[in-house]
């Protein structure tokens, strides 16, 4: 029997797929795994039997990811399951910054009672004219699940889309229309085009990309849209921006004191993602990553350990190991395993930065005193008898 705990509402379109061997509790201490959307856990103790967390969407700033990793907690989030409903909300963007639609809606709300409100609608609406995004370039920054949607889409729009992502996966590369030109530096995004989505994690590396020094580069026009991470953007430089006429617009879905109310910005309260489509499809990802890592081991879509999979175990045993990525782990375990009389019938060892994990399928069951030789090992964080 597993124990679980939400930290949030979780779809039950994803909660159903959760067999009998599952049992919901109330407290984080009694749980072996979390599944969580926007609640903070820094500040949260990781209980001794918590194996796993799983994040129903794939922005995880709200979960301490080293300290899971060193306790030897597997994090996992859900890459792609919002994509298309943040996709959407990001057009929507675009329309609101190409054309004065909420200014216009406004209007007809203070005309209401107006008898004659079409006839001064036909009057007032050349004040809320405003341009077409077709024919316009737009720049995708970050070509992950969400940016090769948004590029492929803005092609159907007739816009001209230039797409930026030194990483780009191959499963990206391949989904993403020829028709997009793929440019090797940003500043090419930067300086020509009128619409600007950015569609990248948040990094050390990516912090404040957006910044005085971009937005230099961008012209008065440009509409720059974050539906991803409001830090990815210098916010306090683009409002200086827009009252000194440098851009046009600046589309987030993430409210502060810094971009609320002011003049040039459109800001949504965190929507992107708010679909009951999304809400399922992340529930339904984020159920099935924990049950096949709590039934069976298998490592797939974290963000803090290395995707680590064998399929279900047919053998007598299976061990999962995670550990530090340090020099000589495989000989210790396979020495230990030995001396027990024990045989590796198949094993995988992944790495992933500064940690790694071990999976090995066994001949004989793995009896206490062995797994606990195995967690005994220098640079060993956690040791599982999957099976």
């Amino acid at each position: 029997m597993f124990q679980y705990t939400c930290l949030n509402p979780i779809a039950n379109v994803g909660l159903d797929l959760l067999t009998a061997d599952y049992n919901k509790v109330d407290e984080l201490k009694d749980a072996q795994a979390v599944l969580v959307r926007s609640a903070a856990m820094h500040d949260l103790d990781l209980p001794e039997g918590l194996l796993a967390v799983a994040r129903a969407g794939a922005g995880v700033n709200n979960i301490p990811l080293e300290k899971c990793a060193d306790a030897g907690v597997v994090v996992f989030n859900t890459p792609g399951a919002n994509a298309n409903g943040v996709k959407e909300l990001v057009f929507a963007g675009m329309l609101l910054a190409a054309r004065d639609i909420t200014g216009g809606i406004d209007w007809v709300k203070s005309e209401q009672t107006n008898a004659d409100i079409a006839k001064a609608a036909e009057k007032q609406k050349k004040a809320f004219a405003g341009t077409e995004i077709a024919g316009k370039k737009l720049g995708v920054i970050g070509l992950g699940a969400i940016g090769v949607k948004v590029a492929n889409a803005a092609l159907d729009m007739d816009m001209e889309v230039y797409g930026y992502d030194p990483y780009i996966s191959v499963n990206a590369a391949w989904n993403l229309s020829s028709t997009v030109k793929y440019v090797a530096s940003v500043e090419d995004i930067y300086k020509e085009c009128d619409y600007i989505t950015i569609h990248v994690p948040l990094l050390d590396s990516t912090k404040k990309m957006i910044n005085k020094e971009a937005i230099d580069m961008m012209k008065p026009t440009t509409v720059i849209l974050n539906f991803a991470r409001d830090l990815l953007v210098d916010e306090e430089a683009v409002v200086a921006a827009l009252a000194e006429g440098k851009i046009h617009k600046y589309v987030s879905d993430f409210p502060n004191p810094t971009t609320a109310g002011k003049a040039g910005c459109i800001v949504t309260p965190h929507i992107g993602a708010s679909t009951e489509e999304s809400e399922d499809n992340c529930a339904v990802m984020a159920v099935k990553e924990i049950r096949d890592f709590l039934e069976n081991g298998n490592i797939t879509h974290s963000v803090n350990y290395p995707d680590c999979n064998m399929g279900a175990c047919e053998t007598a045993a299976r061990v999962l190991i995670l550990h530090k990525n340090i020099k000589g782990m495989i000989s210790r375990y396979t020495a230990i395993l030995g001396d027990a009389g024990i045989n590796i019938s198949n094993m995988t060892n992944k790495s992933k930065g500064d940690y790694a994990c071990a999976l090995l399928d066994l001949d004989a069951p793995v009896d206490a005193e062995v797994a606990g030789k195995l967690a005994d090992v220098e640079g060993v964080l956690k040791v599982r008898v999957v099976k």
